[in-house]
This record gives C-alpha cells, sequence and structure tokens, in this order.
C-alpha cells in the first residue's frame, strides 16, 4: 500500500469492517474483461458466502475462471474542503483475494445461508422453505489474502 497511515494491519479491526458492511463487490474475469456485482453476503472464518440463481453471467464466470478479487466498505461520507481538491472521502474498506466454489451439500448450503441470514438478522435458527435449497446456489469464497484501508476514520468498530 503506498500509504501506510492508510493501512488497517489489525486483523480484527479488518473483519470488523466486512460484518459491518451491507454490500460485498465481487469482482471476476470473464476472459480479459473484468466484471464485477454487488452482493447480499455473510462472512465467517476466512470465507465469504453468497446465495444466487443458479444461471446468469456471474456463474458462467466463475465455472471457467474461479479466481475473485472482492471489496466491501463502511462509514462512507464525503469530507468537503475550501478548494475543489482538497474534496475527499471518510471510509474503512477491505479488499481480498480468494477461490470461488460452488456447494452442493445440503448441509453446507444451510450452513451458510444461516451465516449469510445471521449477518442482517438477529433471528437465531431460521426457518427455510424446502425447496430453499434446490433453488439457491451458494457461492464460497475461501479468503486467501485481504487488506484494510482507512481515510479520515479516527474510530474503530
Amino acid at each position: 500500500m503506498r500509504k501506510k497511515e492508510y493501512e488497517i494491519t489489525d486483523q480484527a479491526e479488518i473483519e470488523g469492517i466486512l460484518r459491518k458492511a451491507l454490500i460485498c463487490r465481487l469482482a471476476m474475469t470473464d476472459g480479459q474483461v473484468p466484471y464485477i456485482v454487488p452482493l447480499n453476503f455473510g462472512y465467517r472464518d476466512r470465507a465469504l458466502y453468497f446465495h444466487t440463481g443458479h444461471a446468469g453471467k456471474k456463474i458462467d464466470i466463475l465455472k471457467n475462471n474461479p479466481v475473485v478479487c472482492f471489496e466491501a466498505d463502511i462509514d462512507a461520507e464525503l469530507a468537503p474542503s475550501d478548494t475543489a481538491c482538497g474534496y475527499s472521502m471518510r471510509y474503512r474498506s477491505v479488499i481480498g483475494t480468494g477461490r470461488a466454489e460452488f456447494l452442493d451439500d445440503r448441509e453446507m448450503k444451510r450452513n451458510a445461508l444461516d451465516i449469510i441470514m445471521g449477518h442482517y438478522s438477529d433471528r437465531k435458527n431460521p426457518e427455510y422453505r424446502e425447496d430453499s435449497f434446490d433453488r439457491a446456489c451458494i457461492i464460497r469464497v475461501k479468503i486467501d489474502a485481504m487488506t484494510g484501508r482507512k481515510s479520515g476514520v479516527s474510530h474503530v468498530g
């Protein structure tokens, strides 16, 4: 990272950003063309979980190339200035890389859906329709590396 003062090195803080973020952007490569999608997600034990339909562009891309990059951010707000070039943004973010895999096992899917639901809700033991496990395509990204960055944000949490 070029500006070390922006770097977040504490793993707990990095994971805290992932736990607080509402959207995770998943970037893939379709041949020589980048493709990125914002997704709902869950995070646990250095893995990201996404649910989606069984067909579509991201599914096709991931089947051909499972290497991905991801980004999530929180606390974004404009930091205005008296000069045009002085404007900035305050934020905390995480960027990482990993490999996507499709989960087919019913119990693994249930666990992944619980992780995703837990990210957005305090509900314990959510109920799923019986066909949910057949309808949902679950993608797990095992994280190889991730870094954190903060700009103009002094709080942690």
